[in-house]
């Protein structure tokens, strides 16, 4: 006995893994990921009960509360049901096994030839103005060509079928390449994909290097696109471009009933008083005030949470009026011929292999084939039943001990045997059956990550296997440990295999025999059966069941003792083992196996088997009967004559008719006979559901039908008589088993009986069918125990019928015809296509040299509510990139004419590099779920979405702008909507602080410092010696400070050298060039104390001078700056030989720098300013790249800083920690004024310096014990993603950051939720405050609007409704709703701030649920743009404007930023309901599409979010068409992986259709110093073909 076991894996961890995709998929469909009651939701402790709490969380907590002082307190929400083995079964799985060769061989069809070569010879190809994918030649993975897999015989010459598909196909070809017009004109007329076909165009090999001609591309396609708006708007596919008012679909609340009732009324009343705690309990005070402060949920409505809302967003296409509808009457049951009754049928099917094991011991009962086709051995009855019945007592009887044997009877046991060894299995398989346990039998693992093997693990672990039996042979070849053990394979229970060769068998004592019972309704063998979703599940078949098929087949087949028959069908499953391995046993049958590796060898080898043997039955699949064709001229003395029947087992495909045909017209000559070929259909579920009896000799053959395939999609059967090109013929596939009772039912809904001329599921009532699917109950009931139903919905008779999985009709004489498979349905937009037709389709297309035959895939995905198909093949390794998307584009078009269906996508893959199934097809789950999930790696691929998505919204059409200000007003008042706006607390009076107690600064004394270069003078004087600036570097060490009096003397300094050596005069511009630091703040007061205007500047990179210098010198020309004050080492760049090959090094101002000043004391000189004078130029690049400098003037600066000062309550004595840029916004204002304003402490970290060190920052806040801190995005980011993981040992280090009492993000953005939440939870280990992190917000015509204080409400957080947004309104909507976006409240509004919401075009004010415009008036709002010709009206209408009615007369300054404001149920300082301001986006950057209102960061989120290699996007719009850049972090072979998953997310959440889809490096996605992405700048360089893209797809 040779007994080996390995590791044991949970199979509980498949499910949990199961559980969680199916999760995710439902949250991308519904946009919910959960129940409002669901585990995410509850919060469990009682400290978190501030805000609002589900019912589930409340009914959770009041029985926590209450269970110690009530006995048998009833659990109050009982969960539901523990779902059941059956409900994960039939969850999504995707990997599984599929029968074998089941996608390997393809039907062709043979319709119509003559039609398809005309066409073909007059096929003329034109040039179509489509441009082809641009890649870079490393993207191209060619395959590995060593690793090809056997002869594809399948693609030589012209092959069974593909002739008269082909015609058909050319036909069309023909006719639609003849001009470019047509393009246009069928994507007006939106006949679906041909106007996405492509074309075949030639733009070359690959390129390396950008190439020139993407722009004519580019622009061809624009034009394509753009004249897709000429024609009949109505009917046109969705695009981009139209704009037709929109119908929304009414929306659907459920009833109160549906809703259901609290879960806290159902219980018991004795319990319960009015408020809910119980009287007759122990209860303490504490526990009583806990119960009554839980206050009961506010139940949010079920239908924000469940209720799907594709009634309002998808366009419900009209029904065609022409759409064919069955007209016949309602099917009557077809009765199969009576089951004759045998005398001496034996009594179960291990008694007939007794009786042939005794009585014809030497009759051959198997002959086994070698590699090369030859006999290996022969097993005879004798042996057959002296081996098994080794095995049998072995397994009863050696196994464990007698106490505790391993097996009992009933126990389940895998078979794990290769196809090629036959002999083995048979002897396994008969063993189990007499040790009375049932076999299992699955197919060998050849790798941990086999395709499907965790399927089979599922399989497994339903039927409760631990046992596997297997050869030697076998077991030697499974992926082993390194210490030699068998490996535990993914999903699969823990496993003991047992070695069943002759030698390791003990033969049984003579006393011992077998029990061979009467067979019954106990299961004898599990089959295992792949679904579409390719979850694998295992058929019972009860002993019964085995015996009357054998009986039934017997009958069908006429089958005789003694006879010889051929199988080249894997004997395990399916119809190998019902003929090959049963039957022929119960009838003394000699089998000669084939097995599949034999067949790839030698084709011929089953045709020779049956001429040698002179065999009267071959069992064969269509793929058998074309690879013999193909091999039969090297064989001329082949004699077929004795067959008697040609069993065709996969006859029931539409294709095989073809296959037939050609089989017989070549090997007619050989002796075969037309009336032997029999095709049959069978079902995993139903076993043989009919087979053709072999007719008399001479009779006509039975006929064809010609179906129309647009009857066949829309479920109805019509007679195809006018466009021979998409016809169908279909075979019959006889008539159905004896003793079975068959009807055609609804495939979808209730089992409704179908009509005579409707296409419908095949259902069986029989006693030879399978008994249930093993360990899972709930799919059983489905399948195995239909009742059909009339018209009325009444049953036919209480008898069940099993579901078969196939599709078909009932012909005229009872013929039963198949036109397809569940499994193979795509039901796209309610028309129901087959996946073989559109393979058919698909291989007929000339030249196939670029793809190989056999290695297709078919499936859909879904997609925005309906299906999508998607075609994935192996390409060919030589076939060139121009073929390839010229195939490509011609099977588009075909499948659109013939099918009338669009193709959503249609890859190539490497060859060798689609997932198999242990008997060589294609694994179609296995495929699917590798492109859903990104792991596809396509070399080429083809996106359609624009013609195939055709139930888009309407376009939005907005309503014309000329509605006067009283009616917009009225109707504010009449819908109960305040006006939004609102306001800061009063600033007060304007002056220094002098106090370091003083908050709000009322002391006499300060009201005449009201300019800053006043307050230095004036701090330097009465405090000295206090230190206003502390600067930090990367080790956390102060390398600067500055007191007072030091920056005070510098500042004097500076200015005697800029007038002896500048030359200046008043007002004059200069500009600071300085890293961040002391050195810079020291030049600004210089020059204020100058009386000229300082202009910051950041300092060119001095590794990266082409790209930065030119900025720097564009600010320097813009500003007409006099003279540039800077350090000694930037000012070496500036005059270097790399500055003189960017810019004109000649031409710079007077360059000064400061690095060396007189010691000697500088003469005093000061220039006093006024309120209106300029204070400084404030330059920055906007988002939409554009570079704008604004103007300062010293009150504006003063008041600003005051406003800062009130808001953060900041004086002498506080510090602050400053991790900013210092050249613009509020960044500056923080770094360089707000200290010598204020008076605090400011401890300056440059951004830099954390790329050296990252914990810099925070261990700066740490040690140094600051409340208050200001950061860029940029910082934060680093942080999370650099120190993320290191919490703990900071921790260990001493960090501790409790003291951080607001931690400020200075943004002119949006504020990112997402960044500022990771950040929160990753650093509350080190004691951060959830509540310390907030948002500032300023723009360019006001620097801070919004800051968090010391004093306001903590930030609030709202959810707001996507779909309302894109129609520039707001509706709030519960956490978890589907389409709903979370927003962080961006900042208090600062003292003295007045904010009000307006409507960009008409300029009048808006009700709070309306987003608009911010617009603000404040006296820090700067006075205008600086530029050097003075564009007054733009400056007018940016700082100086007035609303279109309301207040006319005061002046807004223009933020061109888009929000809303909400009043909130928080208090402010003043003790008012806080009015709080949510910033969405820049008005400039939102992309307007189908005339809705998108912001580009909210699709960049779902982008992101679409593939883990994608590490950063941005999207924009050019021509109409939505062009999204992705960033690739992986692998250049992941590049086309992401087209489609990029193309899906963006159609799902935000209903639009990528026009074009660019994969790019990391970092090629411009951002500037706040982080903040450069979209327009990546725009242009997209449009100026600079970015080097490693794919950039057009989706057509």
């Amino acid at each position: 006995m040779h007994v080996c076991c390995t590791s044991r894996l949970c199979v509980f961890g498949v499910s949990v893994k199961w559980t969680l995709s199916c999760s995710c998929r439902s949250s991308t469909n519904s946009g919910s990921c959960g129940s409002p009651a669901s585990p995410s939701n509850v919060v469990v402790l009682l400290s978190s009960l501030l805000g609002d709490i589900t019912q589930k969380g409340y009914e959770k907590k009041r029985a926590k509360l209450l269970a110690s002082y009530i006995p048998h307190f009833a659990d109050p929400s009982p969960s539901p049901e523990a779902p059941g083995p059956s409900t994960s079964s039939a969850s999504r799985h995707h990997r599984a096994h599929r029968s074998g060769g089941a996608r390997d061989e393809r039907y062709r069809s043979d319709i119509h030839t003559e039609a398809v070569q005309a066409a073909l010879a007059k096929h003329k190809e034109e040039k179509m103005a489509l441009p082809m994918p641009t890649k870079r030649r490393s993207a191209f993975v060619q395959s590995p060509i060593d690793t090809c897999t056997p002869p594809d015989t399948s693609s030589a010459s012209e092959d069974e079928g593909s002739l008269r598909r082909k015609a058909a196909l050319s036909a069309v070809l023909a006719q639609n390449l003849q001009s470019p017009d047509y393009w246009i004109n069928r994507s007006v007329q939106s006949s679906s994909t041909s106007s996405s076909a492509s074309s075949t165009l030639s733009h070359g090999e690959p390129k390396t290097q950008p190439q020139p001609q993407l722009q004519p591309a580019i622009s061809l396609l624009a034009d394509v696109l753009a004249h897709t708006r000429i024609g009949k708007l109505h009917s046109v596919p969705p695009d981009v471009t139209s704009s037709t008012p929109q119908e929304r679909g009414s929306r659907v609340d459920l009833p109160p009933a549906v809703r259901g009732m609290s879960r806290g009324q159902s219980r018991s009343s004795m319990l319960d008083t009015a408020d809910g705690v119980p009287v007759n309990s122990r209860v303490s005070t504490k526990i009583q005030q806990l119960l009554n402060t839980l206050k009961r949920p506010k139940r949010p409505p079920l239908s924000e949470f469940f209720l799907d809302d594709s009634e309002e967003i998808v366009e419900v296409p009209q029904p065609d009026p022409n759409t064919p509808k069955p007209e016949g009457r309602q099917i009557i049951p077809v009765k199969g011929e009576p089951l004759g009754v045998v005398s001496n049928w034996p009594p179960a099917l291990q008694a007939a292999l007794a009786r042939w094991g005794a009585t014809q011991a030497k009759s051959p009962a198997l002959t086994a084939l070698d590699i090369t086709g030859k006999p290996l051995y022969t097993l005879t009855y004798g042996k057959l039943w002296s081996r098994s019945l080794k095995l049998a007592y072995t397994l009863l009887n050696k196994l464990g001990t007698k106490t505790e044997p391993v097996l009992q009877p009933g126990d389940r046991v895998a078979l794990v045997y290769p196809n090629s060894d036959p002999g083995m299995f048979w002897v396994a398989f008969y063993g189990c059956l007499l040790a009375e346990v049932i076999p299992v039998p699955i197919e060998v693992p050849l790798s941990r990550q086999d395709a499907g093997s965790q399927q089979i693990g599922f399989l497994l672990g339903s039927c409760g296997v631990s046992l596997a039996l297997t050869s030697e042979v076998c077991l030697k070849g499974l992926p082993k440990t390194p210490n030699g053990e068998i490996i535990q394979f993914k999903g699969w229970p823990r496993m003991k295999w047992v070695v069943t060769d002759t030698k390791y068998l003990t033969k049984p004592s003579k006393d011992w025999q077998p029990h061979i019972p009467t067979a019954n309704t106990d299961t004898a063998y599990i089959e295992y059966k792949a679904t579409k979703e390719g979850t694998v599940m295992g058929v019972a078949v009860s002993k019964i069941s085995m015996l009357t098929h054998c009986q039934a087949l017997t009958q069908a087949c006429n089958y005789c003792e003694g006879e010889t028959l051929v199988n080249v069908l894997d004997c395990k499953k399916d119809m190998g083992l019902w003929h090959g391995v049963l039957t022929s046993v119960m009838n003394r049958i000699h089998t000669i196996a084939v097995p599949y590796a034999v067949m790839k060898a030698c084709p011929m080898s089953w045709v020779q088997r049956v001429h040698v043997h002179k065999a009267r039955v071959a069992l064969v699949k269509c793929r058998d009967l074309h690879w013999a064709m193909m091999a039969h001229k090297d064989q001329r003395d082949i004699n077929l004559s004795s067959i008697r029947m040609l069993i065709v087992a996969d006859g029931a495909n539409p294709w095989s008719v073809s296959s037939c045909d050609a089989f017989l017209n070549v090997f007619q000559s050989h002796g075969l006979k037309p009336e032997v070929i029999c095709p049959c259909a069978t079902s995993p579920e139903a076993l043989t559901v009919a087979i053709r009896r072999p007719g008399a000799r001479g009779a006509p053959l039975p006929a064809r039908a010609i179906l129309s395939m647009g009857g066949l999609s829309h479920g109805v059967i019509r007679v195809n008589t006018e466009d021979k090109n998409s016809a169908l013929t279909v075979q019959d596939v006889g008539h159905i088993m004896p003793g079975a009772l068959m009807c055609i039912v609804k495939p979808d809904g209730p089992p409704q009986l179908c009509k005579t001329d409707e296409i419908g599921e095949i259902v069986i009532n029989s006693r030879a069918g399978g008994t249930m699917y093993y360990g899972l109950p709930g799919v059983t009931k489905n399948t195995f125990e239909v009742i059909p139903v009339n018209q009325a919905g009444a049953p036919i008779a209480e008898i069940p019928f099993s579901r078969t999985g196939l599709l078909g009709f009932v012909g005229p004489g009872s013929l039963v015809f198949v036109v397809g498979k569940i499994e193979g349905l795509l039901t796209v937009s309610g028309r129901r296509h087959n996946a073989d037709d559109l393979v058919a389709t698909a291989l007929a297309v000339e030249p196939v040299k670029t793809v190989y035959r056999g290695r297709i895939a078919v499936f859909s995905v879904t997609v925005f509510y309906d299906e999508r198909i998607v075609i994935v093949a192996e390409q060919r390794p030589d076939a060139s990139e121009e073929d390839s998307f010229q195939w490509m584009s011609r099977v588009l078009q075909a499948i659109d004419s013939i099918h009338q269906v669009g193709l959503y996508c249609l890859a190539l893959v490497p060859a060798n590099t689609l997932p198999k199934t242990p008997l060589g097809g294609i694994h179609i789950c296995e495929t699917k779920q590798n492109f859903l999930e990104g792991n596809l790696h396509p070399c080429n691929i083809l996106m359609c979405p624009h013609t195939c998505v055709t139930n888009m919204p309407k376009p939005r059409q907005k309503q014309p702008v000329d509605v006067g200000p009283a009616s917009m007003l009225v109707g504010n008042l009449v819908a109960g909507k305040r006006i939004a706006q609102a306001t800061g607390r009063e600033l007060g009076k304007s002056s220094v602080c002098t106090s370091a107690r003083c908050v709000h600064c009322d002391a006499p004394l300060c009201s005449m410092h009201q300019f800053l270069s006043e307050a230095l003078q004036w701090r330097a004087q009465t405090d000295p010696d206090h230190v206003l600036y502390v600067l930090l570097n990367a080790k956390g060490v102060a390398v600067c400070t500055a007191t007072c009096a030091q920056l005070h003397k510098r500042a004097e300094k500076i200015t005697a050298t800029l007038m002896e050596r500048g030359g200046l005069n008043t007002g004059d511009n200069v500009v600071l060039l300085y890293p961040p630091g002391i050195d810079l703040i020291a030049a600004f007061y210089g020059c204020l104390y100058a009386g000229v205007i300082p202009v910051t500047v950041r300092p060119p990179h001095p590794q990266n001078l082409a790209a930065t210098l030119p900025t720097v010198r564009m600010i320097i020309d813009v500003s007409k700056a006099a003279c540039i004050l800077t350090t000694q080492p930037l000012m070496r760049i500036l005059r270097s030989r790399e500055a003189a090959a960017s810019v004109n090094v000649k031409t710079w101002p007077t360059i000064i720098d400061t690095d060396d000043l007189p010691r000697k004391r500088p003469p005093h000189i000061y220039k006093p300013p006024t309120a209106e004078m300029l204070a400084y130029l404030d330059f920055s690049v906007s988002t939409t790249g554009m570079l704008t400098g604004v103007k300062m003037s010293h009150a504006a600066v003063s008041t600003l800083c005051r406003s800062i000062k009130l808001q953060c309550e900041l004086y002498s004595s506080r510090q602050i920690a400053i991790c900013l840029d210092p050249y613009c916004g509020l960044g500056f204002v923080l770094w360089c004024l707000s200290s010598v304003y204020s008076g605090h402490q400011s401890i300056l970290i440059p951004p830099l310096e954390l790329e050296s060190s990252l914990p810099v920052w925070l261990s700066t806040l740490s040690q140094y014990k600051i409340r208050d801190t200001f950061c860029s995005y940029s910082v934060m980011e680093l942080c999370t993603k650099g120190l993320g993981t290191q919490t703990e040992m900071l921790k260990a280090r001493g960090l501790n950051l409790s003291c951080v009492r607001s931690c400020v993000v200075v943004a002119e953005e949006r504020p990112r939720l997402a960044l500022t939440q990771s950040f929160s939870k990753l650093f509350k280990d080190l004691g951060l405050s959830p509540r310390a992190v907030s948002t500032a917000f300023g723009s360019r015509v006001n620097l801070a609007i919004g800051l968090q204080g010391t004093a306001g409400p903590d930030p609030s957080t709202v959810y707001v409704d996507m779909k309302s947004l894109r129609h520039d309104r707001v509706r709030l909507v519960e956490r978890g709703a589907p389409q709903s976006l979370p927003l962080m409240e961006s900042g208090t509004i600062l003292p003295g701030v007045r904010v009000i919401i307006v409507n960009p075009e008409t300029r009048g004010p808006l009700g709070d649920s309306h987003l608009g415009e911010i617009w603000v008036n404040s006296p820090h709002s700067a006075s205008g743009y600086y530029t050097i010709y003075g564009e007054e009206s733009l400056q007018a209408d940016h700082f100086n404007t007035r609303l279109s009615f309301g207040e006319p007369h005061t002046l807004w300054a223009r933020t061109g930023y888009l929000g809303f404001i909400k009043r909130t149920d928080l208090l402010d300082a003043s003790g008012d309901r806080h009015d709080a301001l949510f910033v969405v986006g820049s008005l400039d950057e939102t992309l307007e599409l189908r005339g809705l209102r998108y912001h580009p960061i909210d699709i960049e989120t779902s982008v992101s979010r679409a593939h883990r290699s994608i590490a950063e996007s941005a999207v924009f719009t050019w021509t109409n068409l939505l062009v999204v850049v992705a960033e690739l972090s992986g692998s250049e072979q992941e590049a086309l992986d992401l087209v489609p998953l990029v193309t899906n997310v963006v159609l799902e959440e935000h209903h639009l259709i990528v026009g074009v889809v660019v994969i790019v490096d990391p970092g090629v996605i411009p951002i500037n110093s706040r982080g903040e992405k450069q979209r327009m700048h990546l725009r242009d360089s997209f449009l100026a073909d600079q970015l080097d893209p490693i794919y950039v797809a057009y989706n057509m």
